[in-house]
């Protein structure tokens, strides 16, 4: 196995976090000015604050429902316990006191964020805003037990905190994303590429090892989550993530929120494609499809199409398609107009605005042919496409998107109104 770690210095702290207990009943982030309700206006101005980046008492005010005095009162208790910072004092008018901006301090919460692939661990400490304070990644073996993988993410969560500045008391947790198919209480099941870890147990094993609240999240769900936290108004409303990882997954933003399903396996993306390209079996059950596993694919289908070139690796493979040879850019495509295929589906089921594309294989020179095709066909192909435009774009994120994304889902789970679904452990309720 092959280490490495890149530790950056940050600002030390104060106070932890409010957390949240009561969800929020609908998206408009209305509050409620009773006083036992104290936790949620807190959750409800917080998700205010986040979302604008910079803003007023008077803006919060008039976004969220509350009360001038139930915001002020509020807010002084999150600059007491230094989750927020004031701007500089703004004057708007000639007349009246002039307005003092505030914003979440990034440095006031921190979690940790890993992502479990068959051959890579990868790990990132980050801040509120998303900054990657220090990064670990670690090479696995082909016989990667169980339990080693547990000492693994374990020993790197332990190093990372360790071996930053960051203050202990705003480190806030650790967020787990890997592929799936998973269960609500983060055991591993019948990963198609990791025979050895299926039914793993894996957020109660590092529980057990390790002395702060642990989520298990699917990939796609971790990515879109991170883009939601990251994009603030950007990405507050419905979109699907197409994840390019372990395979191609997908997660979803409806209403603000990640949307798990029933099992905690919604947005199983490969199904999707098989059924929409007709590629099932006898009986009618849809088959694994390449496409939908590019790192694989790519090179195989680019010497189908005739390419006789030095290149061995998806990323050698990128590398033709960025030089123009003509069997990786035919290869890319075919790939592509499967994917698309894909994202028509839950376009034509969900009616979503916007389509969010990235991951860590998700390489610059593959990029371009992906999107476009995708954009073309979520506006051309949709039952309903003459009633509205889809926008599709590449993740703020980029690669760390799923490792960020799992960072991200600690402070959703912190901070959010409501985390619809979300087994939360109980320090983090």
């Amino acid at each position: 196995m092959t280490y490495s770690l890149e530790p950056a210095p940050v600002g030390s702290v104060r106070a932890r976090s409010a957390r949240v207990r009561t969800p929020l009943s609908s998206p408009s982030q209305v509050g409620a000015n009773q006083y036992d309700l104290g936790s949620f206006n807190e959750a409800t101005i917080i998700e205010t604050i986040r979302r604008a980046g910079t803003i007023s008492r008077t803006e919060i005010a008039e976004r969220t429902g509350l009360t001038q005095q139930s915001v002020s009162r509020i807010l002084r208790l999150l600059l007491e316990r230094g989750l927020l910072a004031e701007g500089a004092s703004e004057r708007t008018e000639r007349l009246g006191k002039p307005r003092t901006p505030v914003r979440l301090r990034p440095e006031a919460g921190h979690a940790v964020g890993v992502v479990v692939d068959p051959e890579i661990v990868s790990s990132v400490l980050a801040d509120l805003d998303g900054r990657v304070v220090a990064r670990r990644s670690v090479r696995l073996g082909p016989g990667t037990s169980p339990d080693d993988l547990v000492a693994i993410i374990a020993d790197g969560v332990e190093e990372l905190v360790a071996e930053s500045d960051v203050d202990p008391a705003t480190f806030l947790g650790v967020g787990v994303a890997v592929p799936g198919p998973i269960t609500t209480d983060g055991t591993l099941l019948n990963l198609p590429l990791s025979e050895a870890w299926r039914n793993v147990p894996l957020r109660a094993r590092l529980a057990e090892r390790l002395a702060w609240p642990v989520l298990v999240e699917k990939d796609g769900v971790a990515a879109a989550t991170g883009e939601r936290w990251i994009g603030r108004a950007n990405r507050s409303d419905d979109f699907v993530y197409v994840y390019f990882g372990t395979g191609i997954g997908s997660g979803l933003i409806l209403s603000g929120e990640a949307y798990r399903g029933t099992s905690a396996n919604a947005g199983e993306f490969g199904q999707l494609c098989a059924i929409r390209i007709g590629r099932v079996s006898e009986t009618g059950a849809p088959q694994l499809v390449r496409e939908c596993n590019p790192t694989a694919s790519l090179p195989e289908i680019a010497r189908e199409r005739g390419y006789a070139g030095s290149a061995q690796t998806y990323r050698e493979f990128c590398a033709e398609i960025g030089a123009g040879d003509a069997a990786a850019v035919a290869a890319a495509e075919q790939i592509a107009d499967v994917i698309a295929q894909g994202a028509v589906a839950l376009i034509d089921l969900l009616d979503l605005p916007l389509v969010v594309i990235g991951g860590p294989v998700f390489e610059p020179e593959i990029a371009p042919i992906v999107l476009s095709r995708v954009e073309h066909a979520v506006n051309d192909f949709p039952t309903a496409r003459m009633a509205r435009t889809v926008v599709v774009e590449r993740s703020l994120l980029q690669a760390e998107a799923a490792a960020i994304g799992a960072a991200s889902m600690i402070f959703h789970a912190s901070f959010a109104p409501s985390v619809r679904g979300i087994q939360r452990p109980a320090s983090l309720a």
